[in-house]
């Protein structure tokens, strides 16, 4: 497989789901939201976003099969998978916030291959493909040089499962506010990972989300020279729900000497 010209029309791909949300934006209603959770939103959007993804996905490679968040189509795993979600940020989405994005990822036997990730408010697709570095609007990209965290932009996200997350959350921002240069919540994992691939973000990290929310944008950080781990500093791996990316420096470490006294009541 051509992975390079693969990636290339995958970027068409995401700009079209990309322009679809832009368009439907601007004439949106907060009265076709529908709540899956607490907190936790969907609308049509979403849904036909993700059945224009599906279908053009299924003519550029028949093969593979889709693990897909919003199931408009029957999740089938095969060796070839695209794992999509149509709409990473719907609450920004819905609250005319940016940012949000369109997130796909080519795997094969659950390893990502291909990472595109297109925000909407900005006209930016961030892209990689498995030993093909990282780029954005086609211009090579990588992550910060920082080494230290005092000085570091700090990504931080809030979770659906605020009960079992909260701990945790409190304890980050009590230990990094006032330590770190700054920190951000982005409301949008896939977008967070972008950040630090593109040097934006020195670090982040999150619990409780799903292969759709992640699998493009790891393989991005990493092509980008970052680095990727669980919350146990393993592996990341695509039943993982845990997350910590960063510019693969000692600041990654430190994030996780945070995190590991929480870890037996998360994992």
């Amino acid at each position: 497989m051509d992975l390079k010209y693969m990636a290339s029309e995958v970027c068409k791909i995401a700009r079209q789901g990309a322009e679809f949300l832009s368009t439907e934006r601007k004439v949106f209603s907060t009265d076709k939201v529908e709540e899956k959770n607490a907190h936790d939103y969907v609308s049509y959007v979403d849904k036909e976003t993700e059945k224009l993804l599906v279908k053009k996905l299924s003519a550029l490679l028949p093969e593979a099969g889709f693990i897909t968040e919003e199931d408009t189509i029957q999740t089938e795993e095969k060796d070839y998978c695209w794992v999509i979600d149509p709409l990473d940020g719907t609450t920004n989405f819905i609250h005319d916030n940016a940012p949000y994005c369109v997130s796909i990822a080519l795997t094969y036997k659950q390893k990502p291959l291909i990472g595109v990730i297109y925000e909407v408010c900005r006209d930016e697709c961030f892209y990689a493909w498995k030993g093909g570095k990282a780029f954005l609007n086609g211009k090579l990209i990588s992550v910060s040089v920082n080494k230290d965290i005092n000085k570091a932009l700090i990504g931080l996200d809030l979770p659906y499962n605020d009960k079992e997350y909260k701990p945790l959350m409190n304890h980050l921002m009590n230990k990094l506010y006032g330590k770190a240069s700054s920190i951000r919540i982005n409301g949008s994992a896939a977008m967070s990972l972008c950040y630090v691939a593109a040097g934006r973000f020195d670090v982040w990290c999150e619990a409780f989300i799903k292969p759709w929310d992640f699998m493009a944008g790891a393989l991005i950080v990493e092509e980008a020279g970052g680095k990727v781990t669980n919350f146990e500093n393993d592996e990341l791996l695509f039943d993982n729900h845990h997350i910590i990316a960063s510019n693969n420096t000692v600041i990654h470490a430190e994030i996780y000497d945070l995190i590991k006294p929480f870890i037996p009541d998360i994992i």
